[in-house]
């Protein structure tokens, strides 16, 4: 009797090649039907939204926490609403509109042209007020505060039918991101700031202003006795903060007191 073992053959290695394959092109159906259902999932969502804003354009138009609550939901079905279209999805038989199939972005559908002059002219004047203030804050202001100056100064320029909300301002900074500018938003505690200027904050800097936002001002004591910094580190600080104007110095007190240049003038602007 012949006790050899018996080595697989190739009859083996053929059934194990063709598992594979089965498997393989099984996993590769299943994946196209699972984003086939999906895409279909998500237009049906898309064409509910635009119902949806459609017939509460009203609303979105004239209430800004209605109409930040509408870009959230567009944000979470990943729908750029300044820039997108509804319909770019749609059949080939929409592309003979007289508009030569160009469909216009969701927003203007719902709130007509002027939405496109309400972001571009607030983006304008983020801008102008952000290098307006630059002087007294270093060019690091509060979305709050720039919302209350916009508001302030608007003189009818964004128009009397749609109030400004600190989300409208936010949709504008971003919105200047691909123009290359150096505007952009950051969070210092609780408070969204926007920063229009190109330097960087390092972790350092960035503890100091949010004590500052929190108290109003900090002195080199404080940071040693809070954060357990050696002297030097602390001064090194706030005076690379005070050279950009971030923080101001008050000499008067029996230390120096770094001071945020918002909370002085909301302070100054008070007692008025």
């Amino acid at each position: 009797m012949d006790s050899r073992r018996r080595t697989p053959g190739l009859s083996s290695l053929t059934t194990s090649r063709l598992q594979t394959h089965h498997y393989t092109a099984h996993g590769t159906a299943l994946r196209a039907r699972t984003a086939s259902t999906l895409q279909t999932q998500l237009s049906v969502f898309q064409s509910l939204l635009h119902n949806f804003a459609l017939t509460h354009a009203k609303d979105i138009r004239a209430n800004p926490e209605f109409r930040a609550e509408f870009a959230r939901m567009c944000s979470a079905l990943n729908i750029d609403f300044l820039a997108s279209s509804y319909g770019n999805n749609t059949s080939s038989s929409s592309s003979g509109s007289k508009d030569g199939g160009g469909a216009a972005s969701l927003w203007t559908q719902v709130l007509g042209s002027t939405v496109n002059d309400f972001y571009f002219n607030l983006g304008v004047l983020v801008v102008e007020e952000c290098r307006a203030t630059r002087g007294e804050n270093g060019g690091l202001i509060s979305v709050s505060d720039l919302r209350a100056r916009i508001e302030k100064g608007r003189s009818g320029v964004l128009g009397a039918s749609m109030s400004v909300s600190d989300d409208d301002i936010q949709r504008a900074v971003d919105s200047l991101a691909p123009l290359g500018s150096c505007f952009s938003l950051m969070k210092i505690g609780h408070r969204t700031l926007i920063r229009s200027v190109p330097k960087e904050l390092n972790n350092d800097q960035s503890t100091v202003l949010e004590a500052v936002q929190v108290l109003g001002y900090v002195t080199v004591s404080m940071l040693q006795v809070n954060l357990g910094w050696e002297r030097p580190r602390a001064h090194a600080v706030v005076d690379d903060l005070m050279a950009g104007s971030l923080v101001w110095v008050d000499c008067q007190a029996g230390e120096n007191e770094y001071w945020s240049p918002a909370f002085i003038s909301a302070g100054s602007s008070s007692a008025f």
